[in-house]
C-alpha cells in the first residue's frame, strides 16, 4: 500500500519538479504558505529525493523552498492586512481556519510579538496560516518576511534531508514498508472510530 501510494505521488510530483526545477519548488511552497492545500511535508521530501538522484542541488532546493514560503507568506499577509479580521471570520473556514485557530494565533502574537512568525514555522498546522493573522495584527512587514524565511529554512532543510536519506536507503528499507501499511490501516481505523464516537456523543448531549 505505502509503496503504491509513494509511486503514485512520484508520478504526479516528480514531473512537475523535474520540468520546473527550483522555480517549481518555489511555486509549490508558495501555495502552501498562501493557505492552499499543498503540504510542504510532501513537496520538500520529494525535492530531497531528486537531489539524491542528482537532479537538484540539495542546498538550492532547500533555499528555494524557504523562498517559496516567504513569497506565499507575503501574499497571505496582505490578504489579512487588507481584509481584516472580518474576512477571516467569514471565509476562513474555506482554508480550514476557524475562530478557534484565529484566537490561538492572537495569543501567539500577544505573547511573542513579531517572533511568532518565526516560531510558527516549526509547527505543522499553524505555520500554514500564521501569515493571515500577522497581516491582521499589522506586524511590521519586512521583519515579518525575514523571520518567515529564517524560520522556514531549517524546516525545508529538514524535510529535504528526510527525502534525500530515504531515497539513498530506499532499497534497504523497502522490506519494512509493510509495517507502514499496518500503521496506515490502524490510524484509519482509529480515526473512523473517533469520528463515530464524536458524532454519537454530540447527539446524546443536551442542546
Amino acid at each position: 500500500m505505502f509503496e503504491s501510494v509513494l509511486a503514485f505521488l512520484e508520478r504526479i510530483i516528480n514531473p512537475i519538479m523535474e520540468s520546473g526545477g527550483y522555480a517549481a519548488v518555489v511555486g509549490l511552497m508558495a501555495l502552501e504558505s498562501a493557505c492552499l492545500p499543498v503540504p510542504s511535508e510532501l513537496v520538500m521530501p520529494f525535492a530531497g529525493m531528486l537531489s539524491q538522484k542528482g537532479l537538484m542541488n540539495f542546498h538550492l532546493a532547500s533555499i528555494a523552498g524557504a523562498l517559496g514560503c516567504a513569497v506565499g507568506s507575503a501574499g497571505a499577509y496582505w490578504v489579512g492586512a487588507s481584509g481584516g479580521r472580518a474576512l477571516l471570520v467569514k471565509y476562513g473556514k474555506y482554508v480550514l481556519i476557524r475562530e478557534k485557530e484565529l484566537a490561538h494565533a492572537d495569543e501567539w502574537f500577544a505573547k511573542y510579538g513579531q517572533w511568532a512568525a518565526f516560531l510558527a514555522r516549526f509547527l505543522p498546522i499553524i505555520r500554514t496560516f500564521i501569515s493571515l493573522p500577522a497581516g491582521i495584527h499589522r506586524v511590521r512587514f519586512w521583519p515579518f518576511l525575514g523571520l518567515s524565511f529564517a524560520g522556514s529554512l531549517p524546516w525545508c532543510y529538514g524535510l529535504a534531508a528526510v527525502g534525500m536519506y530515504f531515497q539513498e536507503y530506499r532499497p534497504q528499507i523497502r522490506e519494512y514498508f509493510h509495517i507502514v501499511d499496518y500503521a496506515i490501516v490502524g490510524s484509519a481505523v482509529v480515526a473512523v472510530a473517533w469520528w463515530i464516537w464524536r458524532k454519537r456523543r454530540a447527539r446524546t448531549q443536551p442542546a
